[in-house]
Formats: structure tokens, sequence, C-alpha cells
């Protein structure tokens, strides 16, 4: 009799636990739906990682991993999916990034008419204590921004307009206008213009793409020549090659 009772209380603690675990699954699946969706947690949730994660690094990769797993999303659709090389990644990235800010700051910048000295960050001249910390900054940057404007922002506005050509077009443009809008505070009107061209190059090859760390990688080379042209000091004369 004491052995029978033993049994039912075993199997109704393991019915207890098992109803409870069931509780918690539903409550995550329902949560995990109201977060991938656009009702009210939904936008909020958007809302937040697009206003904080630009601009409080690297809060932003940790606001959007941590959206990923309580949406059960997986870091495949932000991107993160493993490249077939990453020789070729981050060669064809650091290519593609020098080459980017070679033509907007020879070309591109001078036909806008923007100052060939960046003043916000004209401080490094000659500073190898500050461009080294810069440097390491861009870095976390770099992977920031990719991760919440290309991986983040691409997903959602994907889910929200389709997938079709026009829904991705208007996502590239949507996602370089914010882009550019966060870099107005620290560097005015040039930086939105220099910010929109680059979100667009970014944002294009992971459209295409839809693989993040070609982006991650030119962005960082991307931002890694412009500090060298600033610590060297040829600003000026990069901007003056081709329009003197």
């Amino acid at each position: 009799m004491q052995f029978y009772c033993q049994r039912r209380r075993r199997r109704a603690t393991l019915a207890a636990v098992l109803d409870e675990t069931s509780a918690i699954r539903t409550v995550d699946e329902t949560l995990a739906r109201k977060l991938r969706g656009f009702g009210p947690l939904g936008v909020l949730a958007f809302v937040v990682i697009a206003a904080l994660g630009p601009v409080l690094e690297p809060l932003g990769t940790v606001l959007v991993l941590a959206w990923t797993r309580a949406s059960q999303t997986s870091l495949r659709e932000i991107g993160f999916v493993r490249p077939k090389s990453w020789w070729r990644t981050a060669i064809l990235g650091i290519v593609f990034g020098c080459a980017l800010k070679f033509v907007l700051k020879a070309v591109a910048m001078p036909l806008l008419g923007a100052d060939p000295i960046n003043r916000t960050y004209h401080y490094l001249v000659g500073n190898s204590a500050g461009a080294v910390v810069m440097a390491f900054y861009v870095l976390i940057a770099s992977f920031n921004e990719e991760t919440v404007f290309r991986g983040f922002v691409f997903e959602r506005l994907g889910t929200l307009l389709g997938p079709n050509r026009s829904a991705k077009i208007a996502t590239v443009l949507l996602s370089s206008a914010w882009f550019a809008a966060v870099h107005y505070l620290d560097q005015g009107v040039a930086g939105v213009e220099q910010a929109a061209m680059t979100g667009l190059a970014f944002g294009t090859i992971f459209a295409v793409t839809r693989q993040i760390w070609i982006s991650i990688v030119a962005h960082a080379a991307y931002d890694l020549m412009a500090i060298g042209i600033i610590y060297w000091n040829i600003e000026s004369t990069m901007a003056h090659l081709v329009f003197n």
C-alpha cells in the first residue's frame, strides 16, 4: 500500500512538472509570436532596437541577439550565415570597403561640395593613441551597426513588406535613410550624405547575399581607411585628386 501511494505521488509530481513546463513553453511561444509580429509588443521592440541600438554601441548587438532568442528567430534570418570561404569574404570586404571610401572621398563628396576635412575627427591627425582607440571603436561599431541596420532591420522590414523586389528596394532605401540620419548629430550634413551612400552600398550587398559578414568587413575596412586618411593628414589631398 505504501509503495502504491509513493508511485501515485511520483506520478502526480511528474504530471505537475510536465504541466508547468507546458505552460512555460506556451508562454514562450506566445511571447515569440508577439515579438515576431507587428502588434504593440513587436512594434515596441523594433522601435527600441532601431532607436537605441545605433547610438549605444554595442548595446544594439545585445538587443538584437536578445530579440532573436526571445522571438525564436534563427540567426540565419538576420544574416549570420557561415560563408563558403572566410578568406574570400575578408578579401572582398576589405577591397570593397577601401574602394568605396576612396570613391566617396575623391569623387562623390567633392561633387556634393563637402569640406575636404572631417572636422569632427580632425583631432586624430598624428594622434597615435587616439587613432588606436578609434580603430578599436570602429571595429565594434561596424559589427553593431551592420547587425542592427542590415541584419535586424532587413529581417523586420522584409517580414512586414514581403520578399519581392520592390519590397527589397524599399528596405534598402528605408534602412539607409535611418542609417544616414543617426550620423547627423556628430558629423552634420556631410556625415548624413556619406552615410546614406555607404548605407545604400552595404544594404545592397546584404539584400543580394543575405549574408552579413561581407558587410561587416567592408564597413570596418571603410572606417579604418577613413581613420588612416585622417591620421596621416591626407584628407585634403585625396579630396582634390580628381577635382582640383
